[in-house]
Formats: structure tokens, C-alpha cells, sequence
């Protein structure tokens, strides 16, 4: 299901960043994220946990390790932590219970949708010096360093000891259909110490079973004197009363309310007080059969549905199929994994012809072996989820034991029916709302992107946020003015087609320039180009930045093709310093405009200027004389509405090489 890749994404982006979790995913071909029920193929978490090695640079047993530790927390997160805590009291009963957890969730989750889970089963062993070994068997190879990791993680936190787990066997295993890998784990116990007090403890499993024999006699210690204690204030203060050896001991067992009968012995009755009508009736779903697999004995109800049980010494495994745990039928391997929940299926071409056209009944219980008779009792129910399951057998309620489960199973899953498939449809809602909140912030990227290009941040800001644009004075900017030379022209004998190519080839070079050196692009007006430095964002180094730009405009333009001639075009360039006024122009398609005497000093400036070079007035050549360029004198030419104006050309920057100009690397 889903709720594992989730899990996985959840781990990558928590340790490493969402960026490193989408570098994976695209490298894995996958999607960004998955429904917790939806069945996904294997392949996906192969592919995903195979790229997370590549990209981390991790080994595949340690990505799984860690994977199997914070899936343990995720698990508990995600609230299935009161159902993990409750599987055993110590770690060997937590393990031997993992089937049945896993059988539960296959039930819960197959009402809803149509694919089983295929989850891995576990037995475990225990060894005289207290180890354990545990069998992993599972249908995905390569996952098996997962067990460790999730192992380790709940023996930590729900029974506070550390372990340690080493491979010793790994097999196909033939006697799960050949498919399954088989891994043996070695697992050693250890309780968790202080730092220093762990130190001095040895690590061996001997160590384990002496520490818990000290705390039992510390604890019947402490109980005795409690027991003593309560009982002496108990008896008269004024005439004690000497308490026998067998009141002390009752005092004992009622105060520990059974703390101590740790050697607890069951009471049988001499014969079973039960008859044998009885037996059948009250579990009409169990099967007793012997080493030969020949039914001895079998509940009523199972003998209604299966005739063919009624003939005492008939074999099981000619009505029946095991399907959970995938075993061969035979007792031998039924013994080997009797801790597990066994499931069973009736063979279609033994059922009645009523049944031809039903689905097959399933059970599902438990084994216990019976030694003295050599034989298994299988005390099972019906595996039935809902009433539908129940309709389409044409079952009743009335067939199931009163004090089965099964039947309050079978109710209660009509109504999470209802709340599950809610549940679902909400996810798939939450997942298309995502997706449609990731395209929308792309799309209000993709806008303010086009926004700012067309005005300053901070104006457009205001204006998204409906506020008025006041005009700012600016009292010293740099203003900068080019044009094509000959361009009228280049227009008269050329197809307009020409003149927009030749003009969007040159532009897009200097719209790069300007992001290069950080100075705002005020307009353009056919063959004009305007720049300004220091507005709207007020810097010292205005004039710098524009007269850097200015050297690299000349630069770029000889790339850009005279459609008339074939030669490189020629620009005009002029600049020059001073006071403006700026600020928004308009409702429908506003603009951030300049207005003052610098535009038009600076206009005058390109436009008495000679192709190929930068004119400089008067004013920008006391701001750069001591900026490291190199600027010679024009001197005083006559210009249109100002007169007489002394100005300079700048030929080039003295420390700037031509690719830092240009913006290359």
C-alpha cells in the first residue's frame, strides 16, 4: 500500500529535504505522493530505495536499516501505537504476534479494497542461553535489512533493551511454494544501563536470566515485608496476636494479587465435563484431524457447509487448502508455524452444487497440538468481513456462535465501511487540492515573474496589494540612452519582419546585461533602449553599474546581424547623471516612468553621440574619473535646447576583463 512509500518520502524529506527527495523521485520515475490504501506495484519502493542509495551515497543494508527504524515511528505516528504495544509483554511474544497483527490488517483492509496485502510472516525460536532465532519469510527479496531496523526500534522503546541481529541462514525456502526468501536471524537481548553501569554489565544472554532472577527475589523480598507489614497492623495493637506461617502466606498472595505466582499451575478436573453433542454445538467451527490428516471430529456448522466431514477417516486436505501461512498441508509444517493464525479454503470440486456458483468459505483460527491423542485441534470461524461476504454464501448471523467475534466483527465493519470509503474520498480529495495548489503556485510564479519584468518589485507589490504608488524624487541617479545607427534606414529596405529580428536578437542581449549589472530597464521605444542606475533602489554605485552596462551593450551589439548589410550593427550610447522624479503612470498597462531634466540631458546625450562609442556627460564624468575607467575628453559641442556642454567618451574599464563585462563565466 501507499502508507509505505508515504513513509519513505516522509524519512528522505525529514533527513535530507524536500530537495533531495525530488531529485530521487524524478531519478525513480515516480510520483510526488501516494495514497495511504492505494496499491502500488513493488516496483516503485524497489526503484525508490535503489535511487536513495545512488543519491545518498548509502549502502542498501543501512538505507533499510534506518528505514525499518523510522517506519517503526511512523507506524506509531500514524496511530497504530496502543495496537503494537498490546501485541506482547516482551519481545519474543511482540514478534510471535506480528502474523496476527498483520492477518488483522489484511481483514480490515480487504472490505475495502480489492487487492490483499501481501505481508511478510514471521516465526521465531527460542534458544537455551536466551537468544532467539527469528524466520523472516517474504515474497520481496533484498528487504530483509528492514527487519533489523524495526526489531531494534521496538525492543528499545517498549521493553527497554537493546538487541542485536545478524543473518546466519538465508534460503529459498521450497516449503513456502519456492518464491519466498527465507532469512534466520541470530537475535541477542541486552538490558539498557546507564552509561556506566552498561559498562560494567556483560553483554551475553546469561547476564539476562541472572538480572531477572535478582529482580524476582528483590521483588518477593519487597512483597514478603509489605505482606508482613500490613498484616501486623491488621491484628489487635493492643494484643498481637503471633500470625501462623499460612495466614503470612495468604496476607502474600492477597496483597500481590497474583504479582508472585510467577509458577503458576492450572487446575484440571479429573474427566471433561463436557459431553460430546455439546462440544460440537457450542464450537460448531472446529476440526480435529491426526498426523494422517483424517478428520476424528468436527463442529456442526462445518459439517452443514462441508457434508463430506460427516464421513469420519475422510482426509482434510482433499476439502480444504491452506492459505495463510503458505505451507504445505502436512502436520509437520503445521507444527513448525502453529503460533501462526491459519487460514483455510474450501475446494470448489468438493462443495455441494449449491456452492458451484458461491464464493468459497474461508476459516480462519488457531492450531493446538494434543499430545496424548497424537492429533490438531483447529478451532477456527469464518474469515466473513461484512454482510455482503455473509449474503453471497448464504450465511446467516444464526450460523455463527453466539460467542464468536465474528459476528460483532461482521457489524461493526458495515459501519467503517461507510467511514473508510469517506476517509478515502477525502485523501484522493486533500491529494487533487495539492496537486492543484502546486500548478497554481507555478502559475503565480509564472505571473509575477511577467509583472516584475514589466515594474520594480516593491511597486508591483503595492499595486497587487491595491495601495497607491506615490511618486519618490531621486537626487542623483544615472540614465542611459541607446539607439541603432541608420535605423530609418534599415526600416525603409527591409520587410518588417527583418526589423523585429534584428531588434529582439539585440534586446534579449541586453536584458541579460541588465541583470548582470543590476540596473532597471525602463522602456523601449522601437530602436531606443533605456536603462536607468540607482532607481528605484537608491545605490552609490549607480554610475558604475550603468557605465559597465553601456561598455558591454557596444560588445553584445557586434553579434547582432544589419539585415541590410550583413554587417554588425552600430548603437549610439549616451549617459547622464542627475535629480529625477519616478513613479506609476496609469490603470490599464501602467509604468514605472522617469520624468526630469536628466532624461532629457541624457537623450541629448545619445542622441549627439557617435556610433560605437559612449558619450558622457559633464556630471557622469565626475562620478566615474576616479572609478578606475578610462574616459577622454570630447570637449564642448553645441547641444539641441541646453547650448554649450563639455562631455567626455568612456573607452573602457581598467580592471574589468571583457567576460565579467559580458556576464560570462
Amino acid at each position: 500500500y501507499g502508507f509505505i512509500n508515504t513513509c519513505l518520502k516522509s524519512l528522505v524529506v525529514e533527513k535530507y529535504g524536500e530537495e533531495t527527495w525530488e531529485k530521487l523521485r524524478l531519478q525513480a520515475g515516480v510520483q510526488d505522493s501516494f495514497l495511504t490504501f492505494e496499491v502500488y506495484k513493488d516496483e516503485i519502493t524497489m526503484q525508490l530505495i535503489d535511487k536513495a542509495c545512488k543519491v545518498l551515497g548509502v549502502p542498501a543494508d543501512l538505507v533499510l536499516r534506518e528505514f525499518g527504524k523510522y517506519f517503526f515511528e511512523f507506524c506509531k505516528r500514524s496511530g497504530y501505537d496502543h495496537m503494537l504495544r498490546t501485541l506482547g509483554g516482551n519481545l519474543y511474544e511482540f514478534i510471535e504476534n506480528l502474523d496476527a497483527l498483520h492477518s488483522y490488517l489484511c481483514l480490515d483492509c480487504v472490505c475495502f479494497f480489492p487487492q490483499e496485502m501481501n505481508a511478510p510472516s514471521f516465526r521465531v525460536e527460542k534458544n537455551e542461553d536466551g537468544s532467539m532465532h527469528l524466520h523472516y519469510y517474504s515474497d520481496r527479496r533484498g528487504l530483509c535489512h528492514i527487519v533489523p531496523g524495526i526489531i531494534g526500534a521496538a525492543a528499545l522503546d517498549f521493553f527497554n533493551i537493546e538487541i542485536s541481529m545478524k543473518i546466519v541462514n538465508q534460503t529459498e525456502e521450497e516449503e513456502r511454494t519456492g518464491k519466498k526468501e527465507h532469512i534466520v536471524f541470530l537475535v541477542t537481548q541486552n538490558p539498557v544501563f546507564p552509561y556506566k553501569e552498561r559498562n560494567e554489565f556483560s553483554s551475553s544472554p546469561q547476564c539476562l536470566v541472572d538480572s531477572e532472577k535478582q529482580i524476582e527475589n528483590q521483588l518477593n523480598k519487597e512483597d514478603l515485608e509489605k505482606a508482613k507489614n500490613t498484616n501486623g497492623d491488621r491484628g489487635n495493637s493492643v494484643c498481637p496476636v503471633k500470625k501462623s506461617h499460612w495466614k503470612t502466606l495468604r496476607g502474600i498472595i492477597t496483597l500481590g494479587k497474583g504479582k508472585l505466582l510467577r509458577g503458576f499451575d492450572p487446575v484440571y478436573p479429573k474427566s471433561l465435563w463436557i459431553d460430546t453433542k455439546t462440544f460440537c454445538n457450542g464450537l460448531p467451527f472446529h476440526m480435529v484431524f491426526d498426523k494422517e490428516l483424517k478428520v476424528k471430529q468436527a463442529g456442526v456448522s462445518i459439517q452443514k457447509i462441508v457434508p463430506g466431514l460427516q464421513t469420519m477417516g475422510i482426509c482434510l486436505d482433499h476439502y480444504f487448502r491452506i492459505i495463510h501461512p503458505e505451507v504445505p498441508f502436512t502436520i509437520s509444517s503445521i507444527q513448525k508455524f502453529i503460533n501462526s493464525q491459519f487460514v483455510f479454503q474450501t475446494r470448489r470440486e468438493m462443495m455441494p452444487e449449491s456452492w458451484k456458483e458461491r464464493p468459497m468459505l474461508e476459516l480462519r483460527g488457531q492450531m493446538l497440538w494434543m499430545e496424548p491423542l497424537q492429533c490438531m485441534l483447529y478451532l477456527c470461524s469464518p474469515l466473513l468481513r461484512t454482510l455482503h461476504e455473509l449474503e453471497e454464501r448464504q450465511m446467516h448471523l444464526a450460523d455463527i456462535a453466539p460467542h464468536d467475534v465474528t459476528r460483532d466483527l461482521i457489524l461493526l465493519n458495515q459501519q467503517r465501511l461507510a467511514e473508510m470509503e469517506l476517509s478515502n474520498q477525502l485523501e484522493r480529495k486533500k491529494e487533487e487540492l495539492r496537486i492543484l495548489s502546486k500548478h497554481l503556485e507555478e502559475e503565480k510564479k509564472k505571473t509575477e515573474a511577467l509583472l516584475y519584468a514589466m515594474l520594480p518589485q516593491h511597486v508591483a507589490n503595492q499595486l497587487k496589494e491595491g495601495k497607491r504608488v506615490e511618486a519618490g524624487e531621486f537626487k542623483e541617479c544615472t540614465i542611459l540612452f541607446s539607439d541603432v545607427v541608420t535605423f530609418t534606414n534599415i526600416c525603409a529596405q527591409c520587410e518588417p519582419i527583418q526589423i523585429v529580428l534584428m531588434l529582439n536578437s539585440m534586446y534579449l542581449r541586453f536584458d541579460r546585461l541588465t541583470t548582470v549589472h543590476d540596473v532597471y530597464k525602463v522602456e523601449t521605444i522601437g530602436d531606443a533602449y533605456m536603462v536607468v542606475g540607482g532607481v528605484p533602489v537608491p545605490v552609490p554605485t549607480h554610475a558604475e553599474r550603468v557605465a559597465n552596462f553601456a561598455l558591454g551593450m557596444i560588445m553584445a551589439a557586434k553579434g547582432v546581424q544589419n539585415p541590410v548589410s550583413g554587417n554588425p550593427i552600430q548603437i549610439r550610447v549616451g549617459i547622464h547623471t542627475g535629480p529625477v522624479l519616478a513613479g506609476v503612470v496609469g490603470e490599464k498597462m501602467p509604468r514605472y516612468c522617469l520624468f526630469g531634466d536628466t532624461v532629457n540631458i541624457a537623450s541629448r546625450m545619445e542622441s549627439h553621440g557617435v556610433p560605437s562609442k559612449i558619450h558622457l556627460s559633464s556630471s557622469a564624468y565626475q562620478c566615474l574619473k576616479y572609478k578606475n575607467f578610462e574616459i577622454t575628453e570630447r570637449g564642448e559641442i553645441e547641444v539641441k535646447g541646453k547650448g554649450k556642454m563639455h562631455t567626455y567618451f568612456l573607452i573602457r574599464n581598467k580592471t574589468a576583463t571583457v567576460d565579467e563585462i559580458m556576464g560570462r563565466p
